[in-house]
């Protein structure tokens, strides 16, 4: 499928010049969605983003651990209709590390927010997959922007309770700060029978393609560090405590096979803002998206109409 890439800022190009170009080679060639690719400074960090289409911005941002590999099939698609922008999280595949090193929840927000300040990107709706779809909504709490709908896709909303977070919390903190974790857990992942059995925790089944790209990633050692670091930062509680003041329509769509979030929880988030809808698939788990990404397309389409005017969205 061919796609319009969007062209990059022109009063972009300049400052990150030299760091983009860089940066660039070190996205292989056979990258999906490489002819989209590109680097953008902004926040104080080296970002890699995909843009193409035109039309309404959409918003993608994917969850822990994974890329924007994993829209690898819905972001072409969605070019259609829309102007989409993907990137990869701070410290995830081949974006850099923000100064501050922060991984928590109110810091990766503020940075992403910073990306779309310099790209001039204002996303008419936004969709965020697992621990990204709490990137989103914190930004559209904190009024960073204005989407008319947010689509959350096995949205990780739910924070970790009792006692599961007094052991949880401490000891991704010492793994994250421990060189040498990263560094094995990375060598591990270059055994594909052991990729394949955490992508099986998931509840999805990926094709093969998709196991190697997830391979690839997990056995780079900064990207591991990254994810380490994320998982032992994350506190939903503040969030989960606004959620009620959500004006934005909100719509989950429920894998009934995650083995990741479980697929409940979607209720308990739907109870707490008005208006929410939940959309539940019964064959497909934690990476719906990538399991039947013509699936998803279909239902983001109709969550984020992009026909509408921005004030009838």
């Amino acid at each position: 499928m061919s796609f319009r890439v969007a062209p990059a800022n022109p009063s972009l190009a300049a400052p990150a010049a030299a760091a983009s170009r860089q940066a660039s080679c070190s996205v292989p060639d056979d990258w999906p969605n490489r002819r989209a690719s590109r680097f953008v400074d902004a926040a104080g960090m080296g970002w890699h983003v995909q843009r193409a289409g035109s039309g309404p911005g959409l918003l993608l941002v994917h969850g822990t651990a994974a890329s924007t590999h994993t829209w690898r099939e819905m972001l072409p698609a969605l070019a259609e209709s829309y102007d989409v922008l993907a990137m990869d999280l701070p410290g995830h595949a081949y974006s850099g590390r923000p100064p501050h090193r922060s991984m928590a929840l109110p810091s990766l927000a503020a940075a992403l927010a910073g990306l779309l300040r310099q790209e001039r990107f204002s996303p008419r709706f936004a969709v965020g997959h697992s621990a990204g779809a709490a990137i989103v909504l914190r930004m559209v709490l904190d009024g960073v922007i204005h989407p008319s709908a947010v689509v959350g896709l096995n949205a990780a909303l739910m924070p970790f309770g009792g006692g599961l977070r007094t052991l949880f919390v401490p000891l991704a903190r010492l793994l994250a700060n421990t060189h040498l974790i990263p560094r094995f857990l990375a060598r591990r992942a270059g055994e594909a029978d052991s990729v394949r059995r955490m992508l099986k925790g998931t509840g999805s089944t990926l094709d093969e393609a998709g196991i190697m790209l997830y391979q690839r990633l997990l056995s780079r050692e900064r990207h591991v560090e990254a994810v380490l670091s994320m998982m032992a930062s994350w506190d939903l509680r503040p969030l989960l405590r606004e959620l009620p003041a959500l004006e934005t329509p909100l719509h989950l769509i429920v894998g009934a096979r995650d083995k990741a979030v479980d697929p409940g929880e979607a209720a308990s988030i739907a109870a707490r803002v008005g208006g929410a809808r939940v959309i539940r698939l019964d064959d497909l788990g934690h990476l719906a998206h990538e399991e039947n990404a013509e699936l998803l397309v279909d239902l983001v389409r109709q969550s984020c109409p992009s026909t509408a005017s921005p004030a009838d969205a």
